[in-house]
């Protein structure tokens, strides 16, 4: 059943695609399915790709409510694990009147008014496969609490809901904590989502947090970059149910499209086959340009946003990288 689940999850992961992916003639691929793993990448690493590349997506897809029931019951069930794994506490809670999830390491009872980390889950903006796999490991390798927003999700609740809540979980936290003591970070359309928080901020003339995490993700909906035009992603698009009516060159829907020069330090991760490769690192690149301290770390052979749910040495190096970045970033910004 884990396996099942894990290789399931896969796919899913994959749904954060820009609305120009629903183009009438499919992008090509070059069979990268059978591509050899090198010796790069571990022997879990190595299992879990190959497993999860020899998985059709079901077709069609079955109803969103059962995808999402489904899901549901593989973070609760990997969620689980981690837990006890990792010795944390999960807490369900609102702020701000939006659900959360609050994830307290071992030794830490209460969010309090210290250093805390705000996690913005994946899942094409449709799901929630992430808000434990993805918080859990940093939780618990930092040593500080994370909080994890229950956004509304599209397609019944359209871009901007899910970044109001996002943006009143924020605020009500800047509140009791102060900007400096929060970092911010998502993994692939919680990644979008992150840098979206992160440009209202900006346009609000509000101070940035310390830091942000932007693990696998697109600065700019509205264009695809070369590593989605070839390498295997999703044969749907979620993102235009996300947009809704909003127009792709807004300056905070697509970060890229307005002034970065603000942004906080920023860790982004990807892989070579990940195919927001292109993305993450374009946003790496445009950062840097604008002097903001972007630091880009790309893993050899493994698909999109594995950290968040395969068992190999690389995501727990995934997952490190990660907790420490944002953990130095918040005790620099006191």
């Amino acid at each position: 059943m884990m396996r099942k689940t894990t290789i399931f999850l896969a796919a899913l992961l994959c749904s954060a695609v820009p609305a120009m992916a629903a183009a009438k003639t499919a992008a090509p691929t070059l069979g990268m399915q059978n591509w050899p793993l090198p010796d790069t990448v571990s022997a879990e690493g190595k299992a879990a790709a190959a497993a999860a590349a020899a998985q059709a997506m079901p077709d069609p897809l079955p109803p969103i409510a059962d995808i999402r029931a489904f899901i549901d019951a593989m973070q609760a069930s990997m969620g689980a694990a981690l837990e006890k794994r990792y010795e944390v506490r999960v807490e369900t809670s609102t702020i701000a009147g939006v659900p959360v999830r609050i994830v307290y390491p071992k030794g830490v009872t209460e969010l309090g008014k210290g250093s805390v980390l705000l996690n913005l889950h994946g899942g094409g903006f449709a799901i929630d496969s992430g808000s434990l796999t993805e918080t859990i490991p940093v939780a618990a390798r930092s040593g500080l609490p994370v909080v994890a927003v229950l956004y509304r999700l599209a397609p019944e609740h359209p871009y901007p809901a899910g970044l109001d809540d996002a943006l009143a979980v924020y605020q009500a936290l800047e509140k009791g904590h102060g900007a400096k003591r929060i970092a911010i970070f998502g993994t692939s359309a919680g990644a979008c989502l992150s840098g979206q928080l992160v440009a209202k901020l900006a346009s609000m003339g509000r101070p940035m947090p310390a830091a942000l995490g932007f693990l696998s993700g697109s600065a700019d909906l509205g264009v695809r970059g070369d590593s989605e035009s070839w390498m295997p992603g999703p044969g749907f698009d979620w993102v235009a149910a996300y947009v809704g009516k909003t127009p792709m060159a807004d300056p905070v829907l697509s970060p890229l499209r307005g002034d970065i020069s603000r942004f906080p330090p920023t860790l982004l991760l990807t892989s070579t086959r990940d195919f927001l490769l292109s993305p993450t690192s374009i946003f790496a690149r445009k950062l840097t340009e604008k002097g903001v301290d972007a630091r880009l770390v790309v893993f050899d052979g493994l698909p999109h946003a594995f950290w968040a749910y395969m068992a190999a040495p690389e995501s727990d190096q995934a997952n490190e990288l990660v907790a420490r970045f944002l953990k130095e970033q918040l005790t620099a910004a006191k």
